[in-house]
């Protein structure tokens, strides 16, 4: 076993020095999934999609194309779909049964696994940096309601009114469930949440996550979103997920986690790791073996009656979708020169992996 050992490790050194030095980054993002009709999806609307959700892109390509960092990436994108009108997120999140906007986020970072969320927040803009604030300025991972809001004012946010975040779509919703007796469902035909992940050329990964929960809920209630495991987890070591659909069941999996966990798993399974030859540990993971656990986890959440999807980033730089509903709003682009936008399945190429 050590001499087989001792061949790998020859081998990986062996490998032509440049195959390391092209920097390498991915980054995915999402803007909900859900049952989305190719019928009534007008041009126009497809075309108001697809713009905010490149630029999203555009954003977060930009700074990890210029040696940014994957943190600094993802925000960068989720701010953008959180000031869209468009996605259930910032502007646009919908209302709760007493009519207002109530706002979850979460951040992971990859190279420590330091995170933050916050939930039920109804006066900052932005909540994907608050969430960032809860991980860089304070000693919590979650704070909600009030005691968040108060600690925003206090790291210099700005007091947004509630009016920011109404819309006329989003109201009327509200307004048809209560007068129709319908369910969030009935009235959601997606989930809005938005979501990025990313690699940067330093080989670190961050995941985030933000929404505005589900149309007309009550009691306080909050998703997988802000819940770090459920709805958003980063592990250098493994991948970064960001997950948007029926958060009560992305919960009762653990879904970012559980992807995750399985992936570091199927890594360590590759080569029995020898502590002397570290780089032995470190093979790369195949991109088909990833999708695979991706859309096992996600059949999982099926099977126990939830829908929606995940996007994916691994250390090797797949950049992996897998969702069980019609579509999902979602973009990928990478370093290899991959740049597109997709609303229901099978749009996307078939490979997003950044091979030099």
């Amino acid at each position: 076993m050590k001499k087989l050992l001792a061949l790998v490790a020859l081998a990986l050194m062996s490998q032509p020095a440049f195959a390391q030095e092209v920097p390498k980054w991915s980054l995915a993002i999402h803007g909900g999934a859900g049952t989305l009709d190719p019928e009534q999806m007008t041009p126009e609307r497809r075309a108001a999609y697809e713009a905010d959700l490149q630029r999203a892109l555009d954003a977060g390509s930009k700074i990890l194309a210029e040696g940014g960092s994957a943190m600094d990436a993802i925000k960068a994108a989720i701010v953008i779909m959180e000031d869209s009108p468009l996605f259930n997120a910032g502007k646009g999140a919908v209302f709760t049964w007493d009519g207002t906007n109530e706002l979850d986020a979460s951040i992971m970072d990859g190279r420590d696994r330091s995170a933050g969320a916050i939930a039920g927040v109804k006066t900052v803009r932005n909540p994907i940096l608050l969430a960032d604030k809860v991980r860089t300025d304070s000693e919590h991972v979650m704070l909600m309601g009030a005691g968040a809001e108060a600690f925003a004012v206090e790291k210099g946010f700005a007091v947004t009114p509630p009016e920011y975040f109404a819309t006329p779509a989003r109201r009327e919703a509200l307004e048809r469930l209560k007068a129709e007796k319908l369910s969030a469902l009935d009235v959601d035909h997606k989930f809005g949440t938005v979501g990025a992940v990313a690699l940067d050329q330093s080989g670190n990964l961050a995941a985030g996550t933000s929404t505005g929960g589900m149309t007309g809920k009550r009691w306080g209630r909050v998703g997988d979103a802000p819940m770090i495991g459920a709805g958003t987890y980063a592990d250098n070591r493994a991948c970064a997920v960001s997950a948007t659909g029926w958060g009560e069941y992305f919960i009762r999996v653990g879904v970012a986690h559980e992807i995750c966990g399985r992936l570091k798993f199927e890594r360590e399974a590759l080569f029995q790791c020898d502590t002397h030859t570290p780089r032995v540990c470190s093979l790369p993971l195949d991109p088909d073996k990833a999708q695979k656990v991706a859309d096992d986890v996600m059949a999982e959440v099926k099977e126990l009656g939830g829908d929606g999807g995940v996007i994916l980033v691994t250390p090797e730089g797949h950049a992996i979708f897998s969702f069980n509903t019609t579509g999902m709003y979602r973009g990928r682009a990478t370093s290899a020169g991959v740049n597109e936008v997709a609303i229901f399945g099978g749009e996307e190429k078939a490979s997003a992996t950044p091979d030099h």
